[in-house]
């Protein structure tokens, strides 16, 4: 059943009950808001008697700042009074549960997290709950999977339930922008609870994005059918659009402009924000440079420790920084109601996902600016980090063949020297196989079941070509001359939809274009950085034996490479588009030719300000099949420019490397392993080095690197012929 949540009041004749509830309810109300004149926004009682009143399942979709929270906040309390058992939140963020374990102490809601973050207070946890002085408890979807967990606390926890919530319910769709493998765990563990009568457990799941076709895959995995019919869910859409909310788009020709305008204007927007960029390189070159001209912001992306992103939230909230410059790492679950502006240096691939992102700005004002600055290579981005979450089937079905022929559960490092995937796509895979019943985790690791597993290859077609049609939206978004808010309410399937009055097309450009000379100066010298440290490998990874490579443990120091520098890595905002467009592989293969004398320029720079502990004595370079001439005009003018001596190159060992680049650690050793050789005349160079008494390390040139085994075999076989040390040294790092 669907209510829409303008049509007033709730379906049924009001009664004595019905107003007896919403009484309690807004008392309740009351206490989590701290005011006594609070009351209900439209659909948020509806909600609540559906699951008190009703103990129905429910899908809120409203627009963040709309108070979902406050409807299983105040809906637990009043299941609690009535004699139910703790609220268990599935919720998938840290900070999201942060924030809600916050808000819920506001209204005297004894609210519990057990995550990663807290694991020392986890049996305390455990007592509180045994002792019933636990009113809600928040998990994250993964910690369904956890063994200890999902085996002996969840099925206690199923039986004493009074509700369950799905947080962020779009996560369960693998139609949506953000699907989450273990989030399909919860229609089994909606399956478990009961269903009739008085014992029925209402659940409800909320979102702020999701269209209609997303609703309906969530609604239907709510909906495990029982006998009485009690699988029927209840659907609460509200609009979408954000009053407070002035959007706009604005072209810049380049990365150094986007950032020069940034540095000009980001003193005068509003308040404090968030400043959104692709990848975490791009947001560290903006926070560095920002800060460089007297901004107070600091970088928030997937490499910072979980411990300083809760300060750093809470220094945004403070109104300590102007702002987060950040990944899609700060995404759901950061709660700042007065956030003044966002704005985005490149363009997400989605805009249901860009919603999501600037719907986080102007929840509690009357006025929040949001903007993007789209770069010209934000489709070269998306394709380079394009991936899916559905599993490719040939190693799909690789992971399954290995985990029967163990025939005991293998851990993921285990299952990483059987299979060739890295660690982070093998767990997502692993997820996945999970989710369809064909694996399971277990206390020592993962096991194969006894259910058949089919590649559903049609399905996950479809799926990745719903993605490429979510980045044709989000181009349509930035090239729309409509209104931008009901363009992106029409996306949301928001049957409201209309023009928002206050868009840079409803109402013309509200913001500034114009670029401050020293800005220009500023953001052309801070992209134009070059120089990123190669961290060298100390260690051999773990299994090699089974690969047939006789390796284990620490690698010994007299084997070892230096700390190498590559000119740019290939997300990098300044650098990072000239090296892409160097590797792309167009429909007529690899491109090869000598280094262009810019990126020659640019690694002098590297050079100029490698602070190394004694100067190279030498170039050599690594032998490359598909870019020799590009390989060896690189190592021939960093020779010459630094006045050495270039030795020539490696050779290669029965053909070379075997096998694609990417993969697992433990795959890519074994590819290189005895694949490289000293010829006899560098060898015999090293030598007379060596008694001319020349000390120093040798410079070892290649084009890029990516999991650094080739330059870390190449250096062994190098440091085994007399180089007292090697230095590498490549254009591009990926990643």
């Amino acid at each position: 059943m669907a209510y829409n949540d303008n049509d007033g009041d709730f379906p049924g004749e009001t009664s004595t009950a019905r107003e007896e509830l919403r009484a309690e309810a807004r008392e309740v109300l009351c206490r989590l808001v701290g005011r006594e004149d609070a009351d209900f926004h439209p659909g948020q009682f509806e909600a609540i008697e559906a699951l008190v009143a009703d103990r129905r399942r429910a899908l809120v979709v409203q627009r963040t700042g709309w108070g979902k929270s406050a409807v299983y906040f105040v809906a637990s309390l009043l299941l609690r009074a009535r004699g139910a058992g703790p609220t268990l939140i599935v919720s998938p963020l840290l900070a999201l549960m942060r924030d809600q374990v916050s808000a819920a102490a506001r209204a005297g809601v004894r609210a519990e997290a057990i995550n990663s973050a807290n694991a020392t207070e986890w049996d305390q946890i455990r007592e509180r709950l045994a002792a019933d002085t636990v009113d809600v408890l928040l998990v994250s979807p993964e910690r369904l999977n956890n063994p200890q967990f999902r085996d002996v606390q969840l099925p206690d926890l199923i039986r004493r339930t009074g509700m369950l919530v799905v947080d962020e319910a779009h996560c369960i769709s693998d139609w949506g922008h953000d699907f989450r493998p273990d989030y399909r765990r919860i229609r089994d563990l909606i399956a478990q609870l009961p269903g009739a009568g008085d014992r029925r457990v209402p659940v409800l799941a909320t979102t702020a994005t999701a269209n209609e076709r997303v609703v309906q895959d969530v609604a239907e995995q709510l909906g495990v059918a029982g006998a009485d019919g009690s699988g029927e869910v209840f659907v609460l859409r509200g609009p979408l659009a954000r009053s407070s909310l002035r959007l706009g788009v604005l072209r810049m020709p380049s990365p150094a402009s986007r950032l020069a305008w940034l540095l000009t204007h980001l003193g005068s927007l509003p308040g404090s924000g968030i400043v959104y960029a692709l990848t975490v390189s791009a947001a560290e070159d903006t926070a560095r440079a920002l800060r460089d001209a007297g901004h107070e912001v600091v970088s928030y992306t997937g490499r910072t420790d979980p411990e300083q992103r809760a300060e750093l939230e809470q220094a945004l909230k403070d109104n300590r920084v102007k702002a987060l410059v950040a990944t899609s790492a700060l995404g759901m679950g950061f709660d700042k109601p007065d956030l003044g502006f966002v704005v985005h240096l490149g363009a997400p691939s989605s805009p249901v996902a860009y919603y999501q992102q600037v719907g986080r700005a102007g929840r509690a004002t009357d006025h929040a600016d949001v903007l993007l600055l789209p770069g010209t290579e934000d489709r070269e981005i998306w394709r380079y980090f394009a991936t899916t979450s559905m599993p490719d089937e040939h190693r799909a079905r690789a992971v399954l063949g290995e985990l029967e022929a163990a025939g005991k559960p293998l851990s993921v490092p285990a299952l990483e020297t059987r299979v060739d995937l890295k660690r982070t796509p093998l767990e997502l895979l692993l997820k996945v196989l999970a989710v369809d019943g064909a694996v399971e985790r277990t206390q020592g690791g993962w096991q194969r079941t006894a259910q058949p597993w089919t590649y559903d290859g049609e399905r996950y077609g479809r799926v990745a070509q719903a993605r490429l049609a979510e980045e044709k939206l989000m181009l349509d978004y930035e090239n729309t001359s409509g209104c931008r808010m009901e363009f992106l309410s029409h996306v949301l399937d928001d049957p409201e939809a209309a023009p928002c009055g206050r868009c840079d097309n409803c109402a013309g450009p509200w913001f500034p274009t114009g670029i401050d000379e020293t800005a220009k100066g500023s953001a052309s010298k801070a992209l134009g950085r070059v120089g990123v440290p190669i961290e060298p490998r100390r260690s051999w990874p773990s299994g090699m034996d089974r690969l047939g490579v006789p390796l284990k443990g620490r690698i010994p120091e007299e084997s070892q490479v230096a700390e190498g520098r590559a000119v740019a890595r290939l997300t990098d905002l300044g650098w990072g588009g000239r090296l892409r467009t160097l590797f792309t592989i167009t429909e007529g293969g690899v491109q090869d030719a000598p280094v262009e004398q810019d990126l020659l320029q640019g690694a002098v720079q590297v050079l100029a300000s490698w602070e190394w502990a004694e100067r190279p004595i030498a170039v050599v370079s690594v032998p490359s099949r598909s870019r020799p001439q590009l390989v060896g005009s690189f190592a021939e003018g960093i020779a010459r420019i630094g006045r050495l001596p270039y030795l020539g190159s490696l050779e290669l060992v029965d053909g070379g490397p075997r096998g694609e680049s990417g993969g697992n650690s433990a795959f890519r050793l074994a590819s290189v392993w005895r694949m490289f050789s000293v010829p006899e005349e560098l060898a015999s160079q090293l030598a007379s080095a060596r008694e001319s008494g020349q000390h120093g390390p040798v410079l070892l040139i290649d084009d890029r690197t990516d999991s650094r085994w080739t330059l870390t075999e190449a250096g062994r076989v190098l440091r085994g012929a007399g180089a007292s040390g090697v230095l590498p040294f490549v254009l591009a790092l990926n990643g």
